[in-house]
């Protein structure tokens, strides 16, 4: 455990550090180009982790009334406030000098020791993380990304070719692939303790560079049926993704300070806790559907939940200790977390919306009802008492209706069960329209509509000629309606 710590505490440490400007550099301070893997790896995750559960998701769970608003980012977030000043730390420390340079480095020293399944897991998470940040931005530099001083001013390629691929370009699709087939290669050193999310179980791995292919199939599937159709037969086929909770992809924190997940961080330690509470809308939305994770999920530390609606700009509740936050079933009970990157929960639903609205292999309603459970079974729920709740809610766990209607079903229960994960609830919203969510009130923003992308960060914009204005209402390639 000791060493556990201490892998995770430098993660931590070098996930925060900053480092010279974006794209420009090869090292960090620490200069993890002499690293081991079994340094890298852990770095990088948190970095990945770091980047889904930090200040993106403090976003994410805003926009779409899971959380509200009461101060500072959140508050401007709540009203559709957004601009190049946001997220430059995110862009620049998190996510291009945090977790992918140090996974296209560990690529480099994995193959110096002649390591395949440390760099199938970074080629695999180099696709997750590259997968986050073009969901957000939309076209970002991919291609010439991560080269140095080499190209210190990379083109930006667009969102089709990221995820597809063409004119030289690998896609995601295929980083993932290339992933997975080097941890199907023998390895002279393998991870341990060092690895974050399954210590080493390399089984798993396979199976969760899997779930990430039915992830990114899912996400393009409006807007190129085909390719996901053939993408999410192809892996279903294969057998070998998430299916037990046991396999999630979660990235697991410390409970020291400097090792701790960073939304336990913002939400029960840093100057920011105050700056956001649970939906009075999202509270609504469960006990609507007499959802026993409610209790589970939202703390209530009156005895009664302690919520604003979205955009609120009244009074706020007193005392602040009395809010409703997120609870450890997302923070840890001690800032362990886990980060929630990939679940079975999470998969389940792919597979369910895919059977509905692409026709693939498999039943709508086992895969949907598959979700519900494994999403319940991750609360702490009994299997006696989800049998309960199924009974007595027959219709909440039942396609029973039109196509449209079992769309908005499968959706809504997966953002119930993605909660702690905004960005992932963001995308969702994004893509289907699903859950149905009412506009927030003193909405502002652009146009008074909730932002469909992050506005590029005016240190991108300043510095690289190949960046411009793009505003948060301008759709995103895979975002068609």
């Amino acid at each position: 455990m000791k060493k556990l710590l201490t892998y995770i505490g430098a993660a931590a440490l070098l996930t925060s550090t900053a480092c010279s400007d974006f794209l420009d550099i090869n090292e960090t301070p620490n200069n993890p180009i002499t690293a081991t893997p079994d340094v890298l790896l852990p770095t990088a995750l948190a970095g990945s982790a770091f980047a889904n559960a930090n200040e993106l998701n403090r976003f994410g769970s805003t926009i779409v009334s899971v959380t509200a608003g009461a101060g500072n980012a959140p508050a401007a977030y709540d009203i559709y406030n957004l601009d190049g000043a946001n997220f430059n730390n995110q862009w620049r420390f998190e996510i291009f000098n945090g977790a992918l340079i140090t996974y296209e480095t560990l690529i480099t020293s994995a193959d110096a020791v002649n390591s395949s399944s440390y760099k199938g897991i970074a080629k695999i998470m180099k696709a997750y993380t590259f997968a986050l940040t073009t969901d957000v931005w939309g076209d970002i530099p991919y291609s010439e990304a991560l080269r140095g001083s080499e190209i210190t001013q990379p083109r930006l390629d667009s969102q089709q070719s990221i995820y597809l691929g063409g004119d030289g370009i690998q896609s995601l699709f295929d980083l993932v692939r290339e992933g997975l087939a080097d941890l199907n290669v023998a390895s002279n050193i393998n991870p341990g303790i060092d690895d974050l999310v399954y210590g080493g179980n390399i089984d798993n791995w396979k199976r969760a560079g899997n779930s990430l292919l039915l992830k990114l199939a899912n996400t393009i599937s409006r807007v190129n049926p085909d390719a996901a159709r053939e993408v999410i037969n192809q892996v279903i086929s294969g057998n070998n993704y998430i299916v037990a909770n046991n396999q999630n992809l979660n990235v697991r924190f410390g409970t020291s300070v400097g090792s701790r997940s960073p939304i336990y961080e913002w939400t029960y330690v840093s100057l920011f806790q105050n700056d956001m509470l649970i939906s009075t809308r999202f509270v609504d939305l469960l006990q609507g559907k007499n959802d026993p994770r409610l209790d589970i999920f939202v703390t209530k530390p009156t005895g009664s939940f302690v919520t604003i609606d979205n955009g609120f700009r009244g009074t706020l509740p007193q005392p602040q200790s009395s809010w409703s936050r997120f609870s450890s079933y997302v923070t840890g009970a001690s800032g362990e977390g886990p980060v929630r990157l990939v679940t079975n929960a999470q998969t389940a639903f792919i597979l369910a919306e895919s059977a509905l609205t692409l026709g693939t292999t498999g039943n709508a309603q086992e895969y949907f009802q598959a979700g519900i459970r494994a999403s319940m079974t991750d609360a702490g729920m009994t299997a006696e008492q989800i049998v309960a709740y199924f009974a007595s809610n027959a219709d909440e766990v039942t396609l029973n209706g039109s196509a449209a209607q079992n769309l908005e079903k499968i959706i809504t229960q997966k953002y119930i069960a993605l909660y702690g994960n905004g960005l992932e609830q963001w995308n969702d919203f994004r893509r289907t329209g699903y859950p149905v969510l009412q506009d927030h009130q003193n909405a502002v923003g652009i146009d008074g509509t909730r932002p469909v992308r992050a506005q590029y960060i005016n240190e991108e914009i300043a510095r690289n000629p190949n960046f411009e204005v793009v505003l948060p209402n301008v759709r995103v390639w895979w975002d068609i309606d």
